[in-house]
Formats: C-alpha cells, structure tokens, sequence
C-alpha cells in the first residue's frame, strides 16, 4: 500500500501542472450538507483557510458547524492536488484527516475530490465531495457535499 501511494504522489509531482502559486493563501465561506449520518441529511456552515505548499499541491483547513436539534464541530485538514483542466477551472482529489462530534467524538480519514471556478483574480467558487472513514463505533461514515467562495491574497 505504501509503495502504490509513493508511486501515486511521485507520478502527480512529475506532472506539469500550474494551478496557484505558491505561497498563496485563500479563506472563505463554506456551507455543508452531509448524508448517512444515522440522523438524516444535516446542514452545515463554516469557513476554511488554505494554503499553497508548492504550485499545484495545497492544505485546507475548515471548520464547519453541523446544526440539526443539536450544533456539531467538523475540523478538517486536507491536501489538495489541483488539475487545470480548463483556462478557470482546476479539479482535484483530497485527502486528510478529520475529527469531528456528529453524535460522539470521532476521528476519521477523509478521501474525496472537488473542483475550483476562478472568477476574478482574487475570487473563485470552489465545491467538493467527501466521504467522511470514522473510527468510532456507533459512526456512519457520512458523505459530504460542500459549496464556497474563496478569496485568494
């Protein structure tokens, strides 16, 4: 497993792909509908902070305060390999780690991909899709769709 995810990151590092720069930094605005919870769909609403490591490799951090009867905290940490695929348009996989209290405390691995719309120089629409591996017992491992702007500085 090990080789095939140090292949993986070596093959997309060889890739010649310039999406930001690097050193960017960007927050935003982020709201979140998460399924298969065991407590039905849940909004969510938060923020997020990222930063560029190199051109196309980048770390989000959100928070996202899940609220149905009861609020939640959902704190994230993601690496982001961006794709541009088109002059405005980037899609990347993510992958990072999660600790969260949708029903007890749990800590979990999240595994998705999303894509960036550059609308300005400084703005863009950004969306991904995540499916939230918990550790916990009593946890569904819920999938997460999440919308946001970002501003880029």
């Amino acid at each position: 497993m090990k080789k095939i995810l140090l292949t993986t990151l070596m093959l997309m590092a060889a890739i010649g792909v310039s999406a930001q720069n690097k050193g960017t930094m960007a927050v935003g605005p982020k709201i979140s509908l998460y399924t298969n919870t065991g407590r039905g769909a849940i909004f969510g609403i938060g923020g997020y902070y990222r930063y560029n490591l190199t051109d196309p490799l980048r770390l989000e951090t959100n928070l996202i305060v899940p609220c149905r009867s009861d609020c939640s905290i959902d704190l994230n940490c993601n690496v982001q390999y961006l794709f541009e695929v088109a002059d405005k348009w980037n899609i990347f996989p993510l992958v990072g780690l999660g600790v969260n209290d949708l029903g007890d405390w749990s800590c979990g691995v999240d595994l998705g991909a999303g894509a960036d719309y550059r609308i300005t120089r400084h703005w863009s629409l950004s969306a991904d899709l995540r499916w939230k591996i918990q550790t916990a017992r009593f946890a569904r491992n819920p999938i997460v769709l999440s919308i946001g702007t970002t501003f880029s500085f």
